[in-house]
């Protein structure tokens, strides 16, 4: 049975694993003290959460979200980060945790939870359109890290 939780500091490793990996996946290099960073936020749980998903008490899941205001309605829960273990999917791990992002969103009287992924995920799409309503919107972005 999957296990949804918050973060305990003993979830470090097991955590960063997970987080690391999924920056790969996104063909991303963020430098470690990124993981230090974030892990402190994760921690204190205010602006920025995270949870995890245990299976026969492994770390094999995370999540990571965050509350924002929306202009034309109730705020909104954006799910940012969502990886599982590669030799746990199909498993129900990946729709736990995004059920218990749900239901924190719902406690909170948020309007809705969102997220983006590639179109060519098709893996975790074949989940999403289990679970959510896909609206057609493009994302376009900005980098402005480089302008500091």
């Amino acid at each position: 049975m999957t296990v949804i939780r918050k973060l305990r500091p003993d979830d470090r490793a097991a955590w960063e694993e997970l987080f690391r990996a999924y920056t790969a996946f996104y063909e991303r290099d963020e430098p470690d003290a990124l993981y230090d960073e974030k892990w402190a936020e994760f921690l204190a749980d205010t602006r920025i959460h995270a949870l995890v998903a245990e299976l026969d008490g492994r770390v094999v899941g995370i999540t990571h979200f965050m509350a924002h205001p929306n202009t034309s309605g109730p705020d909104v829960c954006f799910l940012q980060d969502l990886f599982t273990a590669e030799d746990v999917r199909g498993r129900g791990v990946a729709r736990a945790l995004i059920e218990a992002v749900t239901e924190w969103a719902v406690e909170r009287r948020h309007g809705r939870v969102y997220w983006h992924t590639r179109s060519s995920n098709t893996t975790a799409r074949a989940l999403y359109d289990k679970v959510a309503e896909n609206r057609g919107f493009i994302r376009y972005e900005i980098d402005v890290r480089g302008r500091w």
